[in-house]
């Protein structure tokens, strides 16, 4: 009944309007959309760091190699989203502007810090500002800053965390209680990619099928944006 009672008073419907009880029910709504996005995970390990989505590929008439859900941000930066999408390919495209910026003014590469920083304040920034509405979308940035691998989580509140291994998505509570189990920061790649699978596999049941994963890593050793072939993908669900 509590909610409904918000939705007569209007308190859903601005995004500066604060509910009695402290609520910003657009942000939250947000939120949302995200646990409805398709399935995205994030690993920190030993030689590196790795991500792995679920593609959700929904008309079998699709190309599978044409959907994309991993991006490359700078050489030693990746991001993968969760939510509307085109959300956060407008939020991505920024982030690899702000890399090629930083690179040509500083002649260095960009700290991952500030990708997510710039990202997660813009985000906020709409949540106080009339006539617009949130990003409805989550985003998991990960690179490697001076040879240290790290993993970063933002959502639609403008709010970010640094994490060893997170997920984001429709598949959270399923994928949250392996990771929790499974995960070790002993881990190397190889493991890593495996253990995904495994969370993939637990979150999509039957409906699993490497030709909806997407999935890519940026080693310690040469920290290069990497995307894992489709031969790797079928090692790795073994």
């Amino acid at each position: 009944m509590q909610p409904l009672q918000h939705q007569m008073m209007g308190y859903d419907r601005a995004i500066t309007m604060f509910s009695p009880d402290g609520r910003l029910l657009q942000v939250e709504y947000a939120k949302k959309t995200v646990r409805q996005g398709s399935t995205a995970i994030g690993i920190v390990c030993t030689d590196g760091i790795i991500l792995v989505t679920d593609k959700r590929i929904v008309d079998k008439l699709i190309v599978p190699e044409s959907v994309e859900k991993i991006w490359k941000i700078d050489e030693h930066i990746g991001v993968t989203a969760s939510g509307i999408i085109s959300d956060g390919r407008v939020l991505i495209e920024r982030a690899q502007v702000l890399a090629q910026q930083h690179k040509v003014t500083y002649d260095s590469p960009i700290d991952i810090i500030s990708i997510v920083k710039d990202v997660a304040n813009l985000k906020q920034w709409t949540t106080q500002s009339g006539g617009y509405r949130p990003f409805g979308v989550s985003l998991l940035i990960a690179g490697v800053d001076n040879g240290t691998p790290k993993l970063y989580e933002t959502d639609p509140t403008g709010i970010y965390f640094q994490y060893k291994a997170t997920v984001i998505g429709e598949g959270e509570p399923q994928v949250e209680e392996v990771l929790y189990k499974e995960y070790k920061e002993s881990m190397n790649m190889e493991d890593g990619f495996r253990l995904a699978m495994r969370c993939l596999k637990k979150a999509l049941d039957k409906n699993f099928d490497t030709e909806r994963v997407d999935a890519a890593f940026i080693s310690l050793k040469d920290q290069k944006f990497t995307k894992v072939k489709k031969e790797k993908l079928l090692a790795y669900a073994k």
